[in-house]
């Protein structure tokens, strides 16, 4: 007879996922409900309600994709997007130029504002691109790039992208429920996430939520959506059909309690206060990095993600064998650089549940014993 799968308990301190709150592992052992059940529908209507708060919206088209966040960028992308449509995207890192790469296969003419890596985006590279390109109908770009460490200023590229008559569409996989996010307020039009990092709950779910602005291009396009299960269309009258719900898909119940307990618990301590403590440990964090073992992040502070540091590898130190010692002797996990930082920097999260000063400890010891060697 098998014995039953008894994974370790890691700490989770890389890019993503990060460790789940006890109370977001306890509501997936509740009882499972079908897709359908009266019960379940409601706890749709409260997860919408629930997004709408840490999304700092009163977009009434919020609700959840059945899949990771890889997921909510491609629908996203492939219910706006047309062929031909000219698309500028942003790209400083690995995740936006995946934006790219999706766009181009939905056959978008993608424009690429090119940004270094471990730098936020230059506004005035968006802008300077929106004049040459005046008939540009989307711009995207990631709020906080999760392969560098780097955190846009969201709100005034939206401002451009808008001055343009552009509609936006913003990757917000990392910094969805830890650090300062106002979809409305900045204008946003189609805005993605994922529920592993920042929301402290399982992998798996891709919060989405898109302006009035975009439901209406999606309901005037021109060509059908390249796609079925990512086809608003369709989505629609499952999450937001009036008295009846259609069958879209067997939606994943249990993961959906655990997505409901993660945010209730941020509407608890109030999504301010959750920005202000990933900020406030983040720092502790940066210090004792400096302080104690002289490494940095290669972010420059005014741009830097509070929450995930790419921290640069000194030289003479194997940086895949640090990670390994962590993993085998702590149990720590800690990410890779990726692109064109592969090799070259560590890659630490310290969000959602993990956002907290015993995290810190563990980490700096951990790291102190390693490097010594």
């Amino acid at each position: 007879m098998f014995e039953s799968f008894k994974p370790i308990n890691r700490f989770l301190m890389g890019p993503g996922p990060a460790n789940v709150h006890p109370k977001v592992l306890e509501a997936l052992s509740k009882p499972t409900l079908g897709h359908l059940d009266p019960q379940f529908l409601q706890l749709m209507e409260e997860l919408k309600n629930l997004l709408r708060y840490v999304f700092k919206t009163k977009n009434e088209n919020t609700f959840v994709i059945s899949g990771p966040g890889s997921l909510g960028m491609e629908a996203s992308l492939v219910n706006m997007i047309e062929p031909d449509d000219k698309i500028i995207v942003c790209v400083g890192g690995y995740f936006s130029n995946r934006m790219a790469q999706i766009a181009e296969k939905f056959g978008a003419n993608v424009i690429v504002v090119k940004e270094e890596w471990g730098r936020a985006i230059e506004p005035q590279k968006l802008e300077d691109a929106l004049k040459e390109n005046s008939d540009t109908k989307f711009v995207a770009f990631v709020h906080a790039e999760t392969s560098t460490g780097a955190l846009s200023d969201a709100k005034t590229l939206s401002k451009i992208a808008h001055d343009y008559n552009s509609l936006v569409i913003t990757d917000a996989v990392t910094s969805l429920g830890a650090v300062d996010l106002y979809v409305d307020e900045w204008n946003l039009d189609v805005v993605y996430s994922c529920s592993q990092k920042g929301l402290a709950c399982v992998a798996g779910m891709s919060p989405v939520t898109f302006s009035d602005a975009a439901i209406h291009h999606i309901k005037n396009r021109k060509t059908k959506i390249k796609s079925w299960f990512n086809d608003f269309n369709f989505l629609e009258p499952y999450w937001f059909g009036e008295n009846k719900r259609a069958y879209h898909h067997t939606a994943p119940a249990n993961q959906f309690y655990a997505l409901h307990e993660a945010l209730s618990l941020i509407k608890d301590e109030g999504i301010e206060n959750s920005w202000e403590r990933h900020k406030r440990n983040s720092n502790k964090l940066i210090e004792r990095l400096k302080n104690e073992l002289h490494l940095e992040p290669i972010v420059p502070i005014e741009e830097r993600i509070p929450h995930l540091l790419a921290i640069k590898v000194p030289d003479g130190i194997d940086e895949a064998k640090v990670r390994k010692e962590l993993l085998e002797k702590f149990n720590l996990e800690i990410g890779v650089g990726l692109g064109e930082l592969a090799g070259k920097v560590w890659r630490i999260g310290l969000m959602g549940y993990n956002s907290n000063e015993r995290m810190v400890d563990y980490l700096i010891k951990s790291l102190k014993e390693v490097i010594s060697k």
